[in-house]
């Protein structure tokens, strides 16, 4: 399928009947049929009745124009993201949910481990970030997916954690051995693979959704606490939320500094969202509970 639109792209535009593109791909022709088919269903490729041949698809400009304008914004991030990584000497990232994945699409500081391009899941637990600040029908969805590991959901402790991120405007994650550890052993991984033995050993890092995020009533400004990252969102034009920034601290830090720092991230978050052209009143507080 990938190798028949790479074909049909660098055509420029010229069609193709169904004979040729199977013998330009090395394929059969009833292979190559119904791989034309659903990708005309979709509305990736079009088909002309009266020369029988095929081109690309109304489809495909949609697609490209949301990649375009996301790889835009990474651009964008990545200038606010390098000004954050020389004021706190930290590694801070940009990052989506790109086909179902989630994508690191830009890096900055000292910490290089979490390389553009790099991959993870997009489901339980891997991922609630990327759906905090949407509708609630999008943390629903996340929810349904099958989990990559084995997890428990404490509904209302869920909840509670939502409730709290989408108010203050981030989310500021603890600092465990085992949580930080997480990512590293998921990135790349289709967990659904691993032995079932596997699976259960690495689901002993992760026990309850949500229960790695600070509450509120968890951080006071002069005690110091463990912290992992802080994360923000930002949003596209039509105000659905886009990428996440994170800015990592990887130690103790106090409650008041936390704050600081969740502010720096949070304005940058909201210039990247300006820069998308996203509504002046797209925020989270616009969107109580998330919805729209």
């Amino acid at each position: 399928m990938i190798a028949l639109l790479d074909f049909l792209t660098s055509g420029r535009g010229e069609r193709f009947g169904l004979s040729e593109l199977a013998r330009e791909l090395g394929i059969s022709k009833p292979t190559c049929l119904g791989i034309v088919t659903e990708l005309t269903e979709c509305g990736y490729l079009v088909r002309d009745p009266k020369t029988l041949t095929y081109g690309l698809g109304p489809a495909l400009i949609a697609a490209g124009r949301v990649a375009q304008n996301g790889f835009a914004m990474a651009g964008v991030a990545q200038t606010h993201l390098e000004r954050l990584s020389a004021t706190y000497g930290t590694t801070c990232t940009a990052s989506a949910v790109v086909n179902e994945r989630i994508m690191v699409l830009a890096n900055t500081g000292p910490d290089t481990t979490a390389k553009v391009g790099q991959t993870y899941p997009f489901a339980p637990p891997v991922g609630l970030m990327y759906v905090l600040w949407g509708p609630d029908a999008a943390l629903d969805a996340w929810l349904a997916k099958e989990p990559t590991l084995p997890v428990r959901l404490d509904a209302d402790y869920l909840r509670q954690v939502v409730d709290e991120c989408r108010a203050r405007g981030y989310l500021v994650e603890r600092l465990t051995v085992a949580g930080s550890r997480l990512h590293s052993v998921m990135a790349g991984v289709a967990a659904y693979d691993l032995p079932a033995e596997v699976r259960e050993l690495v689901g002993e890092l992760v026990s309850s959704l949500g229960e790695r995020v600070y509450l509120g009533t968890d951080i006071t400004p002069r005690s110091k606490h463990q912290v992992n990252l802080i994360a923000a969102p930002t949003f596209d034009a039509d105000g659905r939320q886009d990428m996440v920034l994170t800015l990592h601290a990887g130690t103790a830090i106090t409650g008041a500094e936390i704050a600081r720092r969740g502010a720096a991230l949070r304005a940058a978050a909201k210039a990247v969202t300006a820069a998308a052209g996203a509504p002046s009143a797209t925020s989270w507080r616009a969107r109580p509970n998330g919805s729209r």
